[in-house]
């Protein structure tokens, strides 16, 4: 540390003395105190997953271009929307060992929320092959974990979320906007990038 005094000649100093220097008025601000560029979340990337109980019977495929769009779908009780708003498409392909089949489909996002690493996000099936044309018009639920180590997804239908109807019979449950298992399933091929940002607070006005 710099303790020279300017101003005094060859002035002995005692020992124990410590001069801090007070911080010029016109230094430059620190990366810290600087403005922060607001964040978009996001996730992106194209995988396939294993199926640890049953890794030799099929192969699904995920693709994710999903990007946040806070408060731009407005819905009743929610005039402005709701900050977990989003926008994007996902595409699935399920190729079925058994006979060597492939089908796929694709969904139209509409909401993403995110953590470290982390995402959850559902989309509405807006086109799909022959075998699984049900699906159109279905929300269903993603969860991504972007590693380290290997990256893992999760989806809403096939092994969980199943719902006990008043008749006492269990059939497949519906998925809430954002709302999927965790991300269960290791991604053995390719990966995926999750830009986590915080939940803006509603605009003004």
């Amino acid at each position: 540390m710099n303790k020279t005094l300017r101003g005094v000649g060859a002035v002995a100093l005692v020992a124990a003395t410590a001069l801090v220097a007070a911080p010029s008025a016109s230094a430059t601000p620190t990366t810290a105190n600087a403005p922060q560029t607001p964040r978009t979340a996001s996730v992106t990337g194209a995988g396939d997953v294993r199926l640890t109980f049953a890794p030799d019977r099929d192969v699904r495929s995920f693709s994710f271009d999903a990007r946040a769009t806070p408060y731009t779908r407005p819905m009743p009780g929610a005039p402005q929307g709701l900050p977990t708003d989003a926008t994007g498409t996902v595409r699935i392909a399920h190729r079925v060992a058994a006979d060597g089949s492939t089908v796929r489909f694709a969904a139209r996002v509409d909401c993403l929320v995110t953590a470290a690493r982390t995402a959850t996000l559902t989309a509405v099936v807006t086109e799909a092959d022959a075998p699984v044309a049900d699906l159109v018009g279905r929300r269903l639920g993603f969860s991504v974990y972007d590693g380290p180590g290997h990256d893992r997804v999760g989806f809403s239908w096939a092994v969980v979320n199943a719902d006990q109807g008043p008749d006492g019979q269990w059939r497949e449950g519906s998925a809430g906007t954002c709302m999927a298992p965790a991300p269960f399933a290791p991604v053995t091929d390719g990966g995926y990038r999750v830009r986590h940002a915080e939940l803006p607070p509603p605009p003004q006005g």
